[in-house]
């Protein structure tokens, strides 16, 4: 009865505080700007469907892809096992669903015991992608310490998380071959059967050695759970409602202010009355200036490097890269939500996401070339930050560079972006 209700006590903190924490990060996403994502729901489905559980945009990296997809299928899979646990660790009975299930649970208990080690093998090998082999894309100035320990720990937890259980199977397993106590024949082990023969033959210390792993196993799935919301991996929850919400208008496509469209109809057509529409900013300085679901997309962040590998800014020795753009937005947004929980919501530090952050050098150095849009695996767009952000400077600011305050001058005056008045175009084409 007392593990029954430490685990009670357990398990009702660990939901109590990720509840918490993914209402902070909400409360986060929607401090940004109102925006329509709610068209065509068949289409946003089938791009879920095909994107976040067919993982249709990792195979273009396919020694990646496999990784991923083993440990992403085998962990949430062998996690089915956490609901017999709880049921287990509340009511103090042991293996309920063996009964019920009878020959399909032998079944499932040997598909999991395959896919733990699948899992535990595939974190290894991520492990010496990222720190023995140093992959190129594993590094950047924005991979300071905390990103490349954060990836670490949660493959080292994985690791542990998988040997815990396969250990407890085991310990399990030579036990019913004993006919000790409770632990009657239920299952069927694999891999534990493989194990067993290193594990003491003392009943006594076997029993200890499944309770510590029986107790390891599910603290630390609980604990895993509730460093999800300060982690890069919290994409395992985002990812899905991030690709449902995608853009779905062709890459390239910019989105106009209503307030500037109305005025400029109005200048063209006097009849025109526009709508009172409020402008409280051209463009976006500061996190609070992005859409819901541009902050959305920083939280889903993998950190991968996918989006900087190909970006030919990056590639050609500019400081832009668009996993920096994601991530300066993140702890951006955090320490603005930080700041509301400390002081209110009218707190204002005197920061923004502009300058403090993200340089004007990494703005312009964008070629707005959507390279790093098509390259993300959970439909992160870094590039609709980048022109909101350009928007403000020029918009707000009036400092465009040089080069774009000439042209800006030329389609004023020729209505081209070159210098060539417009009785002169068909000479230009004609010589060009």
């Amino acid at each position: 009865m007392a593990a029954q209700i430490v685990f009670i006590v357990i398990l009702t903190a660990a939901v109590y505080l990720f509840g918490k924490n993914v209402a902070k990060v909400r409360r986060n996403i929607l401090l940004g700007r109102d925006v329509d994502r709610s068209d065509n729901p068949a289409k946003r489905w089938g791009i879920m469907a095909r994107v976040a559980l067919g993982q249709s945009k990792m195979v273009k990296r396919p020694v990646a892809a496999i990784l991923h997809i083993l440990v992403y299928v085998g962990f949430v899979i062998i996690n089915i096992e956490v609901l017999e646990i709880m049921v287990d660790g509340i009511f103090g009975s042991h293996r309920v669903f063996a009964k019920p299930l009878g020959g399909f649970y032998s079944m499932l208990i040997g598909g999991f015991e395959v896919l733990a080690l699948l899992v535990l093998a595939a974190c290894v090998v991520f492990l010496v992608r990222r720190n023995v082999i140093k992959l190129k894309r594993f590094s950047g100035t924005e991979m300071t310490a905390w990103p490349k320990s954060d990836a670490n720990y949660i493959l080292i937890t994985e690791i542990l998380l998988m040997g815990a259980f396969l250990t407890m199977n085991a310990s399990d397993y030579k036990l019913q071959l004993l006919h000790f106590g409770h632990y009657a024949t239920a299952g069927s082990f694999p891999i534990g059967a493989m194990i067993a023969p290193l594990l003491p033959n003392s009943t006594e210390a076997l029993v200890i050695t499944e309770r510590v792993c029986w107790w390891f196993h599910i603290i630390g799935i609980l604990a895993f759970l509730n460093y999800l919301p300060y982690s890069k991996h919290f994409h395992i929850l985002l990812a899905f409602p991030n690709i449902y919400y995608s853009n779905l208008n062709k890459k390239g496509k910019f989105t106009n202010m209503d307030s500037v469209t109305g005025e400029v109809k109005a200048m063209l057509d006097p009849s025109f009355v526009p709508e009172g529409t409020e402008i409280s900013r051209f463009g976006a300085k500061d996190v609070t200036d992005l859409t819901w679901k541009n902050l959305m997309d920083a939280y889903t962040c993998t950190e991968c490097g996918r989006c900087t590998s190909v970006c030919p800014a990056n590639i050609t020795g500019k400081l832009l890269s668009p996993r920096k753009i994601m991530m300066d937005t993140r702890d951006r947004l955090t320490e603005v939500g930080n700041d509301i929980d400390k002081h209110g919501k009218d707190y204002n530090d005197d920061k923004s996401l502009l300058d403090n952050y993200i340089s004007r050098e990494e703005l312009w150095a964008c070629t707005t070339c959507n390279a790093c849009v098509e390259a993300c695996p959970v439909n992160i767009n870094p590039l609709e930050i980048i022109t909101e952000m350009r928007r403000y400077v020029i918009m707000e600011e009036s400092q465009a560079p040089a080069s774009l305050n000439n042209m800006f001058g030329n389609m004023e005056n020729n209505g081209a972006p070159w210098k060539y008045s417009q009785s002169d175009r068909l000479n230009w084409a004609l010589n060009n």
